[in-house]
């Protein structure tokens, strides 16, 4: 499943201050603790994961502030 997938790698490289599993799909994940240095780290895994390459337009940070918004990208780069 992708979700946990994405969780996974947030878990392990986002470190965020508060519990993940308490966070819902949505909640903002910089107001959560993530650092912009941390969310770099988040797209590397995301991208050895998955196989995948963020292409310029999407390295915003808008594209990895939430489980929803960085599922929405991973389709996207999936189905193409």
């Amino acid at each position: 499943m992708i979700d946990g997938q994405i969780r996974q790698i947030l878990k392990e490289h986002a470190r965020l201050a508060i519990d993940l599993a308490a966070l819902d799909d949505a909640a903002d994940l910089y107001q959560a603790g993530m650092t912009s240095h941390a969310s770099v780290n988040v797209m590397l895994a995301l991208e050895g994961n998955f196989d995948v390459e963020f292409p310029d337009r999407m390295l915003k940070r808008k594209v990895f502030e939430s489980v929803d918004s960085i599922r929405q990208a991973l389709s996207e780069l999936m189905a193409n």
